[in-house]
Order: C-alpha cells, then structure tokens, then sequence
C-alpha cells in the first residue's frame, strides 16, 4: 500500500480510498496526498474539505483518479 502511495504521490493525483478509522468506521474518500512521513501520511480530503492525517495501514483500498476522470470530482 505504501509504495502505491508514493507513487501517486509523486504524480499528484488525486485518490480515491477505503479507510477504516481507529474506532472501526469504515469511509470512502477522494483526497490529494500532501506528504508521507513513516507510517501515516497527510491528506487534503476533498469530503471534509479539510487536511486529515491516515494511518497507512488502516488504508483498505487505494484507486488512483485519473486525470481525465477528474471532472466528475
């Protein structure tokens, strides 16, 4: 999961993820990566409308959001 992150991290695109918080709540959001530091990394959530900070490893699922797919966003 962590190497996927980097690399969408390195391109900037923006993602798609399943996220299970530490009281068991399971989310889906689109966010930007901001930064990836050991083993959480920060977030601008297109949801909330605000930066969040993730657990790598409570990440369930990543997608990557295309560019061209980006408009429906």
């Amino acid at each position: 999961m962590r190497n996927d992150l980097v690399k969408y991290f390195n391109r900037g695109w923006i993602v798609e993820l399943i996220y299970v918080s530490k009281a068991g709540e399971i989310s889906k959001r689109k966010v930007r990566i901001l930064k990836i530091q050991g083993d959480i990394f920060y977030a601008y959530c297109l949801k909330q409308k605000a930066k969040r900070t993730f657990l790598i490893d409570h990440v369930l699922a990543l997608v990557p959001i295309l560019p061209q797919e980006r408009g429906a966003i």
